[in-house]
């Protein structure tokens, strides 16, 4: 009785410690924050996990306000913020905002402006990035496309960045506003989806024939591979962010000792919603890849 009752006690303590932002053990781990608007972070936490396991990982989706891609700058940035603080507290030193939309609207004042104030020692990173970095390296025509949320593409985020690291590319936007909700409802091998994919790429390739690679740039993108692929030129790369980010982040680490030395190593997954964690978890197969279990956080 007395053994059960201690091995009880240990894991509440690790619970409260979890929810609290101190780590149940004398170290003081850190953990790796990962957010996103809603579940579509989970594709690019799926592809972190392949490459560095070993880390532990708290999963926010702010699903109570998703989608963000509609929203103002303002609103988008108030709630990443608001989210980037939370997973603070939850002891994350280092959050990865795997949401192009808040990357687009939210990280370039959280770094700049925040982050000296309230979190000096912290350090918040994005997807776009990683993503155009290596989009550049591939192109051969100069001609590069993006699909994204309309709020991406209002941001020109990836057109920004694209054209900062290699003069003289030219950037191609698509906003693609029905593929997230198929995707969300699961609708991914429907007659509807087949249309919408081709109605897209058609609208892109008729600002530009001469588009060579496209970048997805929607964490939910990544489940309609098959059909974009299938409607898409031959020729044409296709560039899923999930496997760059994560090589990217263990790059990251790799140069930033200081950080990575802080961080816990028990292979710990928490996942976290703002709202119904009933359909978060039904969600978030299609986008893990297997079942998880959420607990509900208020903001």
């Amino acid at each position: 009785m007395t053994k059960s009752i201690s091995r009880n006690k240990n894991k509440t303590l690790f619970l409260c410690a979890l929810l609290q932002g101190t780590s149940a053990g004398t170290e003081n781990k850190k953990s790796i924050g990962i957010f996103d608007s809603g579940i579509g972070g989970l594709s690019v936490l799926k592809e972190i996990i392949k490459i560095i396991p070993e880390y532990d990982f708290i999963y926010l989706g702010d699903s109570a306000r998703s989608p963000y891609g509609t929203r103002s700058f303002e609103t988008v940035y108030h709630y990443t913020l608001e989210c980037v603080q939370k997973l603070f507290s939850m002891n994350c030193d280092l959050v990865i905002l795997a949401c192009n939309t808040a990357s687009a609207k939210a990280l370039r004042n959280i770094q700049q402006l925040d982050l000296p104030k309230i979190a000096p020692g912290k350090r918040v990173l994005g997807v776009i990035r990683p993503t155009t970095e290596l989009a550049g390296k591939h192109t051969k025509t100069k001609h590069i496309g993006v699909l994204g949320t309309s709020g991406t593409v209002a941001s020109d985020s990836y057109k920004i960045e694209l054209e900062h690291f290699y003069p003289g590319i030219k950037v191609f936007q698509q906003a693609c506003p029905m593929w997230v909700p198929i995707v969300e409802n699961n609708e991914v091998n429907s007659p509807a989806t087949d249309f919408y994919v081709k109605k897209y790429l058609k609208e892109l390739f008729s600002k530009s024939k001469k588009i060579d690679t496209i970048i997805l740039g929607c964490t939910h993108y990544p489940l309609l591979l098959n059909k974009i692929r299938k409607y898409a030129p031959k020729n044409v790369k296709i560039i899923s962010q999930g496997p760059i980010v994560a090589l990217s982040l263990a790059d990251y680490l790799q140069r930033h000792p200081e950080i990575e030395k802080k961080l816990g190593k028990g292979n710990n997954v928490a996942f976290f919603t703002t709202d119904s964690t009933e359909s978060f978890d039904k969600l978030a197969k299609i986008f893990f890849g297997r079942k998880v279990s959420s607990k509900h956080l208020a903001l």
